[in-house]
Parts: structure tokens; C-alpha cells; sequence
């Protein structure tokens, strides 16, 4: 017998108590926990096309206890989509931070590779440290290389046959999590740290910042909560550099989104220094009724901090919405 997350597996469907409800049957319940609903039918249109399992976990911020299913009193239904509707607004702002991450790495990563150990370093053992990951990075890049549908892949397999190729052209095959354990891997130190340098980073920072970014990443695609997750795959934090950064950073709440969203900030300042990212992610804190901040590790003092504090003199200043 298997046992996962509380449940027994015996090879034979469960039986569970519960039965499926309908729409209006799932808005009953809600309001049965007293949650107020000003407009029944948008609620069940909300229900009908977003999952009531899924808007159901926000209420947690709005409930009388921690974990309890009772609402505060006065709390709408419009409050409960306000804090879902956030949370959309946020992965599709952390998303686009992390793809341009993503982008500059890999620029940066095969740049320096292919100065210091050829064209094709990336497929060369002595370039990383563990041979066995190396091997393993490479078993992985083939079925990427097999499954893509690039023009630039397909060209290099009609001139070139089944060799791999460059590493300027490999690396934008590779998936992010297959870049972070490739850079991971580098043996020597110089190469690692001349990556992080265009950020601003130590390579252990960059190393961290890369391993959490995927999983961040993975929880926007899958369209996971992130507002007030916690963490389980947390990101190292920078102790010197870069210093505005530093300066911002809220150590004691190493498991909520605040830091992220820090060094996110940072890296997007590097990668385009004439950007909005910043802007756009304060209108979005500052549009929110409920105190979103409280939950997602933010210092009391954050505005005052100098990543934030550059960008809403910037804002104000530029009118940047």
C-alpha cells in the first residue's frame, strides 16, 4: 500500500465522501462561511471559469483564523477576486522580470564560454566540474535539440547533420532549468564569475538567484499562488553587492516574495536600464485595498528603501504609470 499526502493507494479507485457540487451549490457554500456577495451573478461566472478550488485558497487572508473556512465579518466576494486578480497581475510581472533574466544569462553564459573554451564548450567534460551532470545536461539538451521546431535547428541539421550546435545557438534551445545546471557546473570560478559580474553578483548569488528563478518561474506557468506563498526553494541573498539591493532586502522573511521581487528589480535595472518593471510592479502594490505588503515579507519601511524609493522618484518624476 502507498501512501502519499495523507492518502492510502490500494491500485483501486477511493471512494470519497464528497460529491461535486454545482456552481451555485460551491456559492452557497461560500457564503454560507459569510462571505458577503453583492452580485450573484458575476460570482458564479467568476466560479464557472476559475475553479473553486483554486479561488477558494485565497481566503485565507480574509478568514477569522489561520486555515479557518469562517470570513472575517464584511468581507465580499469582490475582496476575495481582488486578491485572486493580484495575484494573476503579479506572476505575469514576475514572469517577465524572470524571462529577461533568463535571456541576459544565456547571452552572457555562451559569450563567455565560447571566448575561453570554443565554439562548442558546452559539450566539452573538462569545461565542468561534475562529469556524470555534465553527461546527464547533455542527455537532456539532444532531446531538446530533437523536440525543437526552430528554423535555425532544422538549417544546421540539413548542413551540418545530427552534430550539436554552437553554443550561441544551443543555448537558446536549452530550457532554463538545463541553463541553471550547466552554469551550476562550471568548473573554473573565473568563468562563473565573470557571468555574475554583469549582474552585479558573486557566482554564488547568481547560482542561488538562477536555481529559485526557475522555481518561481514554474509556479507563474503553472498559474500556482504567489503573492503569499512560502518559499521552499529559497534564494541565497547578496551581503555586499550589489549595494542598493542589499540595502533592500528584508532577511528575516527569507521565504516570502519580497526579496524576489528585490532582486528581480535589480536584474531587470541591469539587463534594460531604461525600464518600467519597477513602476508598474509599485502601481500595482499601491492599487491594492487590502494590505497585500503585509503578507508578502515586505519590511515596514519598504517604500523608503533605495530600490524602491529610486523608482517612485523616477515615476513621479517621468509620470510613468
Amino acid at each position: 500500500m502507498l501512501k502519499s499526502a495523507g492518502y492510502s493507494f490500494r491500485g483501486e479507485m477511493m471512494n470519497f465522501s464528497k460529491s461535486p457540487k454545482s456552481h451555485r451549490e460551491q456559492l452557497d457554500i461560500l457564503k454560507s462561511r459569510g462571505l458577503t456577495v453583492l452580485d450573484e451573478s458575476f460570482a458564479l461566472h467568476c466560479l464557472e471559469h476559475h475553479n473553486y478550488y483554486r479561488l477558494s485558497a485565497y481566503r485565507f487572508p480574509l478568514s477569522v483564523e489561520k486555515n479557518s473556512d469562517q470570513f472575517l465579518p464584511g468581507t465580499t466576494f469582490d475582496q476575495l477576486w481582488g486578491l485572486y486578480c493580484f495575484d494573476r497581475q503579479l506572476r505575469l510581472l514576475v514572469m517577465e522580470a524572470v524571462k529577461r533574466l533568463e535571456v541576459s544569462v544565456r547571452s552572457h553564459w555562451a559569450y563567455v564560454l565560447a571566448h575561453a573554451h570554443g565554439i562548442q564548450a558546452y559539450e566539452n567534460p573538462q569545461v565542468f566540474h561534475n562529469p556524470q551532470r555534465h553527461h546527464n545536461a547533455l542527455a537532456r539538451l539532444d532531446e531538446e535539440l530533437e523536440r525543437s521546431e526552430e528554423v535555425f535547428v532544422a538549417h544546421h541539421r540539413k548542413k551540418y547533420g545530427m552534430n550539436r550546435p554552437p553554443i550561441w545557438a544551443a543555448c537558446e534551445i536549452m530550457s532554463f532549468g538545463l541553463l541553471s545546471r550547466f552554469y551550476e557546473n562550471i568548473r573554473r570560478d573565473r568563468d562563473r564569475k565573470e557571468i555574475a559580474r554583469a549582474f552585479g553578483l558573486f557566482q554564488e548569488n547568481l547560482k542561488s538567484l538562477l536555481e529559485h528563478a526557475v522555481y518561481v518561474r514554474n509556479l507563474c506557468a503553472h498559474h500556482a499562488r504567489l503573492w503569499n506563498r512560502r518559499f521552499t526553494v529559497t534564494v541565497s541573498l547578496p551581503s555586499h553587492q550589489p549595494a542598493a539591493a542589499v540595502a533592500s532586502l528584508h532577511p528575516k522573511e527569507d521565504r516570502l516574495i519580497y526579496n524576489t521581487l528585490v532582486l528581480l528589480a535589480h536584474i531587470v535595472d541591469v539587463v534594460e536600464p531604461r525600464n518600467h518593471w519597477a513602476h508598474r510592479l509599485l502601481a500595482l502594490l499601491r492599487a491594492q485595498i487590502f494590505p497585500v505588503t503585509r503578507h508578502m515579507g515586505f519590511p515596514d519601511d519598504w517604500q523608503s528603501r533605495p530600490i524602491w524609493s529610486r523608482h517612485s522618484h523616477h515615476s513621479a518624476k517621468s509620470n510613468v504609470p
